[in-house]
């Protein structure tokens, strides 16, 4: 089958997949489709261009989607509690969705710099600390979704509002320890790529800027005592930096931390 025609049909199951909010054994059949397939399309990519999906904004969205999918599946395998609570993370991933078909889909350049284990380490620390942020975000959101009456009916499955608050911690916790990696194993490469271990470039900055965002959340809630919606809600502050670090700056900034050089 073909790549793209893979990734559509991918597309298609994970919509599908939402079903599983009334239909739970359909849903998870179509979300096990969705992972497969699009794991296909990326391995089925990877093998044509040689590479692995992140030079482009189409193999990134593409990737992230794959991963970020994988990761709130996994947690909600590890956690029961989260599997009600995903909805709130479903329009996230329906924009990334979207905007990935309107992406485009040619293959980009792949730098010199970028041929290293280095990369793909940086690659899936980065992976795994936006997935768990994003688990935390929908278990952060419930509390103060429920202020409203389709919140409270869609949602009427979750947890109460502080075991919600209490998981949405720690997955936020689990997050910051992955970003923090991230930040360590990025300034590694970066040394070996350019001879330095930063250099403020914009995505550097940004990143360090999410990563301090990260800290201020998680150290007001331990100092300050927030209600469960305010800490939701400081999550959802962090998850909107974070989406445009990971997405914004590195196609809107010229620098070459891009690996153009």
């Amino acid at each position: 089958m073909d790549e793209a025609l893979m990734l559509r049909a991918a597309l298609a199951c994970y919509a599908a997949s939402l079903g599983g909010l009334r239909w739970r054994h359909l849903g998870g059949a179509a979300l096990a489709a969705a992972l497969l397939l699009h794991t296909l399309s990326l391995a089925q990519r990877w093998q044509a261009l040689g590479h692995g999906p992140f030079t482009t904004m189409y193999e990134i969205l593409s990737s992230n989607l794959w991963s970020l999918a994988l990761v709130a599946t996994l947690s909600a395998w590890a956690v029961r509690e989260v599997r009600s609570t995903l909805l709130a993370a479903a329009p996230v991933l329906a924009l990334m969705a979207v905007w990935l078909l309107l992406a485009d889909a040619r293959p980009g350049h792949f730098p010199a710099t970028y041929d290293t284990v280095l990369l793909y380490l940086h690659t899936v620390v980065g992976k795994l600390f936006l997935g768990l942020l994003l688990v935390a975000l929908a278990m952060g959101a419930v509390p103060g979704l429920r202020r409203w009456a389709w919140g409270r009916q869609a949602f009427a499955q979750a947890p109460e509002d502080r075991r919600c608050d209490e998981l949405a911690h720690r997955f936020a916790g689990a997050a910051f320890v992955f970003e923090s990696l991230m930040l360590i194993v990025g300034a590694v490469w970066a040394q070996d790529a350019w001879g330095r271990y930063w250099s403020w470039d914009p995505l550097e900055s940004w990143a360090f800027v999410t990563w301090l965002a990260l800290a201020a959340a998680l150290h007001a809630r331990s100092a300050l005592r927030p209600t469960p919606a305010a800490f939701g809600l400081a999550l959802a502050g962090v998850f909107v930096v974070a989406f445009l670090t990971f997405f914004g700056v590195p196609f809107i900034s010229v620098a070459p931390h891009k690996g153009a050089i």
